[in-house]
């Protein structure tokens, strides 16, 4: 296997993050708070990483700067008032 470049490692550990943080919020249909270490459903949950799968490994600003959207929406969906991440 090759080895990975930088930015492939930020975008697997970023990746690896999300699920980290989705596995720990609610189902969507579920609000009480007893079930809240569910996790989400899977078909969701890198639905945001599949749209961009696209993106050439090569084009390092596009790379970069979905990087940065994406540790913006990390942060966001790792605040405790969210509860549904879709």
């Amino acid at each position: 296997m090759a080895r990975l470049s930088g930015l492939q490692r930020e975008v697997l550990s970023l990746y690896r993050q999300c699920l980290r943080e989705v596995r720990k919020k609610p189902l969507e249909s579920q609000s009480n708070f007893k079930n809240y270490a569910r996790p989400a459903d899977p078909s969701r949950r890198s639905a945001e990483f599949q749209k961009h799968r696209s993106v050439n490994k090569k084009d390092f600003s596009a790379v970069e700067y979905l990087l940065r959207k994406g540790h913006r929406q990390l942060e966001m969906y790792a605040s405790p008032g969210i509860r549904n991440i879709r």
